[in-house]
């Protein structure tokens, strides 16, 4: 029992130094090493092809079934498809700002296989029939993410990836227009349903390709939605099983759409602790078994309460600030040694996260 012991401690302390090796912190600001880039981008390039273990979220209707390769040539990999969206997105985003990477030849030659046009028409193909609400919204809004991705990458590869993807992009952008002008009420669950987090996603996309339409239903639909609420019960949070966080999801919107006194005044009813003492507020999560394919969400938690309070501080008095940007950089402090744990259930998709978080904290 010792010798278990002292081996567990042992793996946790390479983990450690591992992890410290991905990144440097300077004044709060973190950045990736070289390693650490090569470490992302490791994850995916290892499960974009890996079809097995794979969860459906589609309706499967009498003869439709087949491999999940046939029915979903470009992102049929890691684990489940929005997982494979993101993964793509974190090899393109990796790709733009390390563009020496050692694995640029590998990422380039999966992106354009993955993403010809005739893959994407076979993608858009399951988005009809049984299937018109498939991966709403979470995936709605990585795919969003993922043309915003290629439609600022201003090489060869990005504008012609970027075309091959548009008219699975056009499609849905289209969709979340018409999903919202019906939607009655928000959906505040801390997982895939989560509405205001790939709002956040579509907004994004809607900025940079000026799609006034979307932007208008993401705008009104949020105003609606939230602009009344009050006293966020941050003390709910977290349960079990969360990656996302409501009442900062929720916020980071509200900070996106709204000018910066307007959003303070709003904030200020809506979660006024963060002002004074976020440290009692958000307490970062542990998790008991990484290897519990739910209970690791705790650590996409971490990350993503340390963008979320990094975007809002952004937006908050500058008195205030430091105190949310440290215990974003807790945050993510905590999980990332978690992206080098060697567990499926992390890989196919913390890295994703840990880049997001890295993207507000290197601001």
């Amino acid at each position: 029992m010792k010798k278990l012991f002292i081996n567990f401690i042992f793996i946790l302390s390479f983990i450690s130094i591992k992890a410290q090796q991905l990144y440097i912190e300077e004044n709060g600001k973190i950045s990736l090493t070289q390693q650490g880039v090569s470490h992302l981008a490791s994850l995916p390039l290892k499960c974009l092809d890996k079809e097995f273990p794979f969860k459906p979220w589609y309706v499967i209707s009498d003869t439709t079934f087949t491999t999940p390769k046939k029915m979903q040539p470009a992102f049929c990999g890691c684990y489940d498809w929005h997982s494979c969206v993101h993964g793509h997105w974190l090899l393109v985003a990796l790709l733009k700002q390390y563009p020496e990477m050692p694995e640029a030849d590998s990422i380039l030659t999966k992106l354009k296989r993955h993403l010809s046009a005739e893959n994407i028409r076979t993608e858009l193909a399951l988005f009809k029939g049984d299937n018109l609400t498939f991966e709403r919204p979470y995936g709605w809004g990585w795919i969003l993410q993922l043309q915003n991705e290629l439609l600022t990458w201003n090489t060869p590869t990005g504008r012609e990836l970027s075309q091959n993807l548009n008219p699975l992009a056009r499609f849905l952008a289209n969709e979340w227009v018409g999903f919202l002008n019906k939607l009655q009420y928000p959906v505040r669950e801390p997982e895939h349903y989560n509405l205001a987090f790939s709002m956040c996603l579509a907004w994004d996309y809607a900025i940079t390709v000026r799609d006034t339409v979307l932007q208008n239903s993401i705008k009104k639909s949020a105003i609606r939605f939230y602009k009344n609420d009050i006293a966020c019960p941050a003390s709910y949070e977290p349960g079990g099983y969360d990656f996302l966080s409501p009442c900062l999801e929720e916020a980071d919107l509200m900070q996106r759409i709204l000018p910066g006194k307007e959003f303070n005044l709003w904030f200020n009813k809506f979660m006024p602790e963060l002002y004074n003492n976020p440290g009692e507020l958000f307490r970062v999560c542990d998790v008991p078994d990484p290897a519990d394919a739910k209970m690791v969400h705790l650590y996409g938690l971490n990350f993503s309460r340390a963008w979320c309070l990094y975007d809002i501080a952004a937006k908050m008095p500058e008195e205030k600030r430091k105190s949310a940007q440290d215990l974003a950089l807790q945050h993510f402090k905590y999980s990332l040694p978690h992206v080098v744990s060697g567990t499926y259930e992390g890989d196919h998709w913390l890295a994703t996260f840990a880049l997001l978080a890295i993207r507000s904290l290197e601001q």
